[in-house]
């Protein structure tokens, strides 16, 4: 059985690997990725309209990995629309490129469980193997913090070479064209970030955990035998 200073690292350890899983499945949920403000280029070209009229051509936009809405703004006031991702608009995006991005949240939401059972088996016993041990939750982490960045940063490519927010935002547009004139990552973008967060964390940990503890040694007092006493 391991000793309880470890115990409460482990546990700790695998708390964090479960909070990664909640946070993971929050981000998926929560359809506020990025969040931007979109010109109705149609409206401005229509009526010439100088920079102190362009606020009313600029709307809101905002979206998620499956959902988003969209505020059009044209000069008669705010529009609001719902979007879905699927199953119409991926088309029109990146599909390989959003799909990835799926595909690595639902692999890092199994491998955050696979280092919290790692941290919750070194908790409750010490390993025969090796790779189980303490370099087994480590690995475990490093995986699945490692696609979580990559998620990310596939998910930043899609944004910055691929116009995802710009196509979007014209999907099923005939009459009117949509120019992103501003951009910033919400919520659910950082609730990753945090997601990665949690198992880099992990990592320092595990390695607090390894630190051998002084041992208290008791100090034995020596019995002294005199002549008397062995007379006696």
């Amino acid at each position: 059985m391991p000793g309880w200073f470890k115990k409460v690292w482990y546990g700790l350890a695998s708390l964090l690997s479960f909070s990664s899983f909640i946070l993971i499945i929050v981000a998926l949920v929560l359809p506020h990725w990025l969040s931007g403000k979109i010109l109705c280029q149609t409206g401005v070209d229509l009526v010439n309209a100088t920079d102190p009229e362009l606020v009313k051509f600029i709307g809101d936009i905002y979206y998620g990995l499956f959902r988003g809405c969209k505020v059009r703004q044209c000069g008669l006031g705010g529009r609001e629309s719902q979007f879905t991702i699927f199953p119409q608009l991926v088309k029109e995006l990146n599909a390989g490129l959003h799909v990835m991005i799926l595909l690595l949240l639902f692999l890092a939401l199994a491998l955050a469980l696979v280092s919290m059972g790692f941290a919750i088996l070194n908790m409750i016993q010490v390993p025969y193997k090796a790779v189980n041990g303490p370099g087994g939750i480590c690995l475990w982490n490093v995986l699945a913090g490692g696609v979580v960045a990559l998620a990310i940063s596939s998910f930043m490519a899609a944004v910055r070479f691929h116009d995802l927010t710009e196509r979007i935002a014209n999907f099923q547009e005939r009459l009117f064209r949509f120019v992103v004139v501003e951009e910033q990552y919400e919520e659910s973008f950082w609730i990753c970030v945090a997601s990665a967060s949690a198992h880099a964390a992990n990592l320092v940990v595990v390695a607090i955990s390894q630190i051998p503890l002084p041992e208290i040694k008791t100090k034995i007092e020596e019995a002294t035998v005199t002549a008397e006493d062995i007379l006696y």
